[in-house]
C-alpha cells in the first residue's frame, strides 16, 4: 500500500493535471459501476437488465476524466490564488464561491454532458427537471466536505479528496440521473 501511495505522490509531483485527472475520472465511472452493481446485483429492484452497462459507465469516465477534472484543477488553482489562506472568513468567502458559482456549472456540465453523449433529443431536459432538487442536495454533501478540504487539505490534493468525496457525490448523481 505504501509503494502505491509513493507511486501516486510520484505522479501527482511529476504531472499533476494528468494524475488528477486520471485518479478522478477513474472515481468517476467508479461511481457508476457502484451504482450499476448495487442497483443490478445486490438490490435488484428494477426490472431490468442485470449486466452491466459499461457503454455508461464509459460515459461517467469521459465525464470525469476530460470534463470535472480539468475544470476542477483550474477552478481550484485559481480560487487558492484569487483567495488565499485558510481563516474562518476566507473559508467562508471560498464556501460561497464554491457552492454558488462552481456547483451550478457543474450540475448543468453532468446533466447536459450525460445527454449529449446518451444522444438525447433534449439534451437540456434533465437540467430543467432535477438542477433545483439536485442543487440541494449538493448544498447538503458539498458544503461540509469542502469544509473540510479548504481547512485541512493541501492544495495539491485538494482535485484527489475531490474525487474521493466525488466517488460518494457521484453515487447520488447517477441514482439522480435515473430518476423519472
Amino acid at each position: 500500500m505504501n509503494q502505491i501511495l509513493a507511486s501516486v505522490r510520484g505522479a501527482l509531483k511529476k504531472r499533476p493535471f494528468l494524475t488528477n485527472s486520471i485518479i478522478y475520472g477513474s472515481l468517476y465511472a467508479g461511481a457508476e459501476y457502484s451504482q450499476q452493481f448495487l442497483s443490478k446485483k445486490i438490490r435488484p429492484a428494477f426490472k431490468e437488465n442485470s449486466d452491466i452497462d459499461y457503454t455508461t459507465v464509459c460515459r461517467y469516465a469521459v465525464m470525469g476524466t476530460t470534463m470535472y477534472a480539468p475544470s476542477l484543477i483550474l477552478w481550484y488553482k485559481w480560487l487558492d490564488s484569487y483567495i488565499p489562506g485558510t481563516a474562518p472568513a476566507v473559508i467562508t468567502k471560498k464556501l460561497i464561491l464554491d457552492q454558488f458559482v462552481l456547483s451550478p456549472y457543474l450540475i448543468m456540465l453532468f446533466f447536459t454532458g450525460m445527454s449529449i453523449m446518451e444522444n438525447s433529443e433534449n439534451i437540456f431536459l434533465d437540467v430543467q427537471t432535477k438542477f433545483i432538487s439536485t442543487f440541494y442536495k449538493s448544498c447538503m454533501f458539498w458544503l461540509p466536505a469542502q469544509s473540510i478540504n479548504f481547512m485541512f487539505i493541501m492544495p495539491k490534493y485538494r482535485v484527489l479528496y475531490m474525487g474521493i468525496c466525488g466517488f460518494l457525490w457521484v453515487n447520488i448523481l447517477c441514482w439522480a440521473k435515473r430518476q423519472k
